[in-house]
């Protein structure tokens, strides 16, 4: 272990570690164009249209309760080792709804998926605090911002012409689960000793050194929050296009691929907030304000122009969610507690994907359209900003901005 502890993380390192933390998102970002197709294709269930969403969504629920544990396994396993099996049956349980035909046995394979997305994530989300100060977690998790819409626009494209060719041709996608496998094996490595690992997990903690379980409680409930508004469009975009007129899942997907580039431009707002030192309710209040106001349109949107311009604010904020959140739980976690405490965030973050798609049905159920979902969820999330920004005190702001040397 002291070779592994004197090493430094570097491109490789990085390249892996943010390409595989985003392969969960990336999957449920690509299964939106396909929505309509299954719904299509089991139109005989007569709860389908809240069913299928509920199954793209149901790793969630998985990834909420298993994350929660997970840190156990990393401490039992290491690292590079859950990886590099939680990889490989990403692919294999990703890819099973291609050979099935039932939509009960297409749930049962999604809930398994996410027991691999679990230990993903939350091993990931621990070694960017391994491997990186303060300065390199921004840097990375940017670039995550970065280069993930390039490949979520591509899947995107392609994920509707292959649910226009066949109704589940979406899941062939997961398949990079497997090459993914490969990187983690050639080029991940155990960041620090069994020691420092077991501290990681608050399994030899410091005296003095309590869990942080109010800091835990208000990073838990922002992020479900964030979260369920986070999936309103992934999960039921579909749905929403269809509303407007455009009926093919290839032109859901060719429509869309273009708007979601604007992750990117999120992900450099965030940047550029964190750089210039803006408080973490500020930056939290910003990205909640955008995915607000774009949720909102896309209710408004009399015709596929509209959506284009709801679509590209949504997914500007959309970019600023993810590296808003990890940085303000991670420089708000003591060291001895982040792999306890990020698979707390993991859990918010993946109840939010689960109970996303559920109250949205609700609230479609009440209002009678999908559009009228969307735009009530874009109000909330107004709410939500203007809430956060207000109510987060400046004690538990300044506990988020870590020492910009650290």
């Amino acid at each position: 272990m002291d070779g592994a502890t004197a090493r430094k993380p570097g491109l490789p390192q990085g390249l892996t570690v943010i390409i595989a933390g985003f392969l969960p998102i990336l999957a449920i970002v690509s299964m939106f164009p396909a929505v309509p197709a299954m719904i299509d294709h089991f139109a005989g269930d007569p709860d389908a249209r809240w069913k299928v969403p509920a199954m793209v969504s149901a790793p969630g629920l998985s990834i909420a309760i298993v994350a929660l544990f997970a840190g156990v396994l990393v401490d039992r396993f290491g690292r590079r080792r859950l990886l590099l099996v939680s990889a490989f049956f990403y692919g294999l349980f990703g890819v099973a709804p291609f050979f099935l035909d039932s939509l009960n046995s297409i749930y049962v394979s999604r809930l398994a998926l996410g027991l691999s997305e679990a230990a993903i994530l939350t091993t990931l989300n621990t070694l960017i605090g391994d491997y990186w100060d303060q300065k390199g977690r921004r840097n990375w998790l940017t670039l995550q911002g970065l280069a993930g819409p390039f490949l979520a626009s591509g899947v995107i494209l392609a994920s509707g012409y292959l649910s226009a060719i066949q109704w589940n041709g979406i899941f062939l996608i997961y398949l990079i689960g497997f090459p993914i496998a490969l990187a983690i094996w050639a080029w991940l490595y155990e960041p620090a000793s069994d020691d420092t690992a077991r501290k990681m997990l608050g399994m030899d903690e410091t005296p003095g050194s309590d869990f942080p379980w109010a800091r835990i409680a208000l990073i838990g409930a922002v992020t479900l929050f964030s979260s369920a508004l986070y999936y309103v469009f992934i999960i039921n975009g579909g749905l929403a296009w269809r509303e407007v007129g455009v009926q093919s899942s290839a032109d859901i997907g060719r429509l869309s691929s273009i708007p979601s580039l604007f992750v990117m431009a999120g992900a450099g707002i965030f940047w550029l907030l964190d750089r210039a030192n803006v408080s973490a309710r500020g930056q939290l209040a910003a990205f909640l304000m955008t995915l607000g106001a774009g949720l909102a349109i896309i209710g408004f949107a009399p015709d596929w122009r509209w959506m284009i311009v709801g679509l590209v604010i949504q997914q500007t904020g959309a970019g600023m969610a993810v590296p808003t959140l990890i940085a303000w739980a991670q420089r708000g976690l003591p060291f001895q507690h982040r792999g306890r405490g990020m698979g707390v965030w993991t859990a918010c973050f993946f109840f939010g994907q689960f109970s996303s798609p559920l109250l949205v049905s609700a609230i479609r159920g009440a209002l009678g359209t999908m559009q009228s979902a969307f735009l009530t969820t874009g109000v909330v999330g107004l709410i939500g900003a203007v809430a956060v920004f207000l109510l987060l005190s400046r004690r538990s702001d300044d506990a988020g901005r870590a020492p910009q040397h650290a």
